[in-house]
């Protein structure tokens, strides 16, 4: 898929925000005008072998630098939430160790949320997270996929919004997110079915107190 709005002038990437999500096998680029907030390009591929470097080498926009920001977040499992009083930078790797061993082809990170009082821990494929700094430098931010589902949707629900449950379905795993006042769940679940999508859906519901026949549910 791409789609380019005719206004899109690649000879100006200052005037642009680079939006990418990484899955395994897949690339979503999105191109937002800063000054008009408005995206003016929205592209999928499918990942060659050599995966997002080898794509950027193909690609007329991808590996060009000079943007006024680019945000590149990952998907996966491999992630965890905590407290930011009880992080310390430095120890990324043992708290993500605790459920996810990072192999060597791997780098952990962290991006810290002050609104919501929470640092995600997570890890990202090397080759990517140094293809993002090589070509983008301090333009570039890598983050795993859960923050920015998270703080879009405190971006869109306003303060006094009720408590819901947030579905993301992706390629082979669902994000499930439970907001009221503040967090109460995020999770990324493995999923091949949709069966498997109503199942931790129905599962996160029955262990936070929502009912199916009466509290909203929202899927992007």
């Amino acid at each position: 898929m791409r789609l380019r709005d005719e206004t899109f002038d690649p000879t100006n990437l200052g005037a642009y925000n680079l939006y990418l999500l990484v899955a395994p096998a897949r690339l979503c680029l999105a191109v937002a005008d800063v000054e008009r907030r408005k995206f003016v390009a929205l592209e999928e591929y499918t990942l060659p072998t050599g995966g997002l470097p080898a794509l950027a080498e193909q690609h007329d926009v991808l590996g060009q630098r000079g943007w006024n920001a680019v945000r590149l977040a990952v998907t996966g499992r491999a992630f965890t939430l905590l407290p930011t009083a009880l992080f310390r930078a430095g120890d990324e790797s043992a708290a993500l160790r605790l459920h996810h061993p990072p192999p060597p082809a791997e780098t952990v990170r962290h991006t810290t949320h002050p609104g919501l009082e929470l640092v995600n821990v997570f890890a990202a494929d090397a080759a990517v997270a140094d293809w993002l700094a090589v070509t983008h430098g301090a333009a570039g931010r890598l983050l795993h996929h859960t923050s920015a589902f998270l703080v879009g949707l405190v971006h869109q629900r306003g303060a006094a919004a009720p408590r819901r449950l947030y579905l993301s379905p992706g390629p082979q795993e669902l994000t499930l997110v439970v907001m009221g006042q503040h967090l109460e769940y995020c999770n990324v679940f493995a999923c091949t079915t949709a069966e498997d999508v109503v199942y931790y859906t129905i599962l996160v519901m029955q262990e936070l107190g929502l009912d199916p026949d009466l509290d909203e549910v929202t899927v992007w």
